[in-house]
């Protein structure tokens, strides 16, 4: 009986093999999708730990907490979710009096690595990736003021017209002129956007 189903599982193993041989000579065609990365939960999960004990070290009245202890404030207080609404819960402080402004931050990226296009053009000649660093006085991710409203340069063109959006990705316009543009702050790493919102939690 032992012996039977060794054999069978020998079986399936070499099943297994030539059907991989098949989809890597192409002769069979498998529709494969791609499925979610848990490379952020894998760091976390090595790290967590680490991180902890040396901030614990630092600042001794650090506190761990998890995010179901969170949701179950934020519930009990008939409170919406978002980041900073999880940030009250989790300071103990859900309730506070808050001010009707908050300030959003994305990270950017610092270049453009790619500095060709991977299309080879006639006579062997590689097209630039990359616009000019600075154009018309302004470059990528400045923050510009446009006809009385506050955005970011998303994207810019050599002849002087720019891509303007605002953090959460509305566009405020696609092909803005630089005439029209006026420089607030150079870019940084991180971009600072200030919001309205609710002063109260009701």
């Amino acid at each position: 009986m032992v012996k039977k189903k060794s054999l069978k599982n020998s079986l399936k193993k070499l099943l297994k093999i030539k059907r991989n041989n098949k989809y890597h000579k192409g002769e069979l065609n498998v529709k494969l999708k791609r499925g979610q990365s848990f490379k952020d939960a894998t760091f976390m999960g090595i790290m967590r730990w680490t991180f902890y004990n040396r901030l614990k070290e630092v600042y001794p009245n650090v506190k761990i907490t998890y995010g179901y202890i969170t949701k179950n404030t934020r519930i009990q207080n008939n409170l919406p979710k978002e980041h900073r609404i999880d940030a009250l819960c989790i300071s103990g402080n859900p309730n506070v009096k808050r001010l009707d402004y908050w300030h959003y931050i994305k990270q950017v990226r610092r270049h453009n690595r790619q500095i060709h296009k991977a299309k080879i053009l006639k006579g062997g000649i590689r097209k630039l990736n990359q616009a000019p660093y600075l154009v018309k006085g302004f470059k990528l991710f400045d923050k510009v003021k446009y006809k009385g409203q506050e955005c970011f340069i998303f994207g810019r063109r050599s002849s002087g017209y720019f891509d303007l959006r605002k953090l959460d990705g509305t566009v405020v316009h696609r092909s803005a002129s630089y005439k029209d543009l006026k420089l607030l702050s150079k870019r940084k790493t991180l971009l600072w956007e200030r919001r309205e919102g609710v002063s109260s939690p009701t």
